[in-house]
């Protein structure tokens, strides 16, 4: 019985050391994977390091539109804020959860250039998830971002469908009455929005319309106007597309109408509406991403009577 007994004792502590060395070799692991988790950029070289799916939302998200990713800051900031630290990583344990996946809990304190530390308050908790993919260990998620990424990439899809629904509308059914030129670019500045379903929508706005020529590099603007009002969307087959637009009135019934359809975002509408800089400025934000997209070669646009402004 002494010698069966001494033979458990020995099996446990060699399971032990085993389970002890295989914790080591997972914070060693985990401790290369820190050097990975992306902090106010994606590194290409982090691509072997992450799950293909963990990589791909992340480089969806950090190749959004920047004020589309910039309202999400711990995208860009991951563990350091915008203050010229560096994320120091320590594994504090790893945690299996079953033979292909593990959480490493870390701690994450913040250095200056000069290698001194900020306070140690400044400490902070994270988490970096791992999961074993042909035989390696890869980085499949960090702090639940995950499920944030796919969260805002199905928000940002279904608001760039409303946009492009409108814009279609815009050039196709409004554009139309205007002076014709080579290119019709709608400027939308969106007050607010209320989904009625899942496929119905209605979207408050101060749009605009623009035809423009493209002569050399410059988009001269041959004729453009103000359309405000609300927007009414809804699925038709794949595809939104609007269905009724309720405009202001001009002239002197222009006020009222634009109290009565605008509501309770009348107020905001009418800080935008009247402000020309942050009209201009959406503006030249949406030019920049219609000429990148369409692939123009135009590099400023021009006012009848105004010098050229450039992009």
């Amino acid at each position: 019985m002494k010698q069966l007994s001494f033979i458990l004792c020995l099996a446990g502590i060699v399971l032990s050391a085993c389970t002890a060395g295989k914790q080591e070799d997972l914070k060693g692991i985990a401790e290369e994977l820190c050097q990975y988790v992306p902090d106010h950029q994606l590194l290409e070289r982090s691509r072997d390091y992450m799950t293909d799916d963990f990589y791909a939302l992340l480089d969806t998200m950090f190749n959004l539109p920047e004020h589309e990713a910039m309202d999400h800051e711990w995208l860009y900031y991951f563990v350091t804020g915008n203050g010229g630290t560096i994320a120091d990583f320590s594994v504090d344990t790893v945690e299996m959860k079953d033979a292909t996946h593990a959480i490493a809990l870390l701690t994450v304190r913040q250095m200056w250039e000069d290698s001194t530390y900020t306070d140690d308050e400044d400490a902070e908790e994270h988490r970096l998830y791992m999961e074993k993919v042909d035989g390696k260990w890869l980085m499949s998620d960090f702090d639940e971002h995950k499920q944030d990424c796919i969260r805002h990439i199905a928000i940002w899809r279904k608001e760039e469908a409303q946009r492009q629904a409108i814009s279609d509308y815009l050039a196709k059914e409004i554009g139309r009455d205007y002076l014709q030129g080579e290119v019709c670019i709608p400027v939308l500045m969106l007050v607010a929005t209320e989904d009625d379903s899942d496929d119905e929508a209605r979207i408050w706005g101060d749009f605009w319309v623009f035809n423009y020529n493209l002569v050399g590099d410059t988009l001269k603007t041959v004729s453009g106007g103000n359309h405000s009002g609300c927007m009414y969307l809804a699925k038709d087959g794949d595809k939104l597309r609007v269905t009724r637009f309720e405009q202001t009135e001009d002239g002197a019934g222009n006020e009222e109408s634009a109290k009565r359809i605008f509501g309770s975002h009348y107020d905001v509408y009418q800080g935008m509406h009247s402000n020309e800089d942050v009209r201009e400025a959406v503006r030249q934000e949406q030019l920049r991403q219609y000429i990148q997209a369409n692939g123009l070669q135009a590099t400023c646009y021009q006012d009848y009577g105004w010098d050229a402004v450039k992009l």
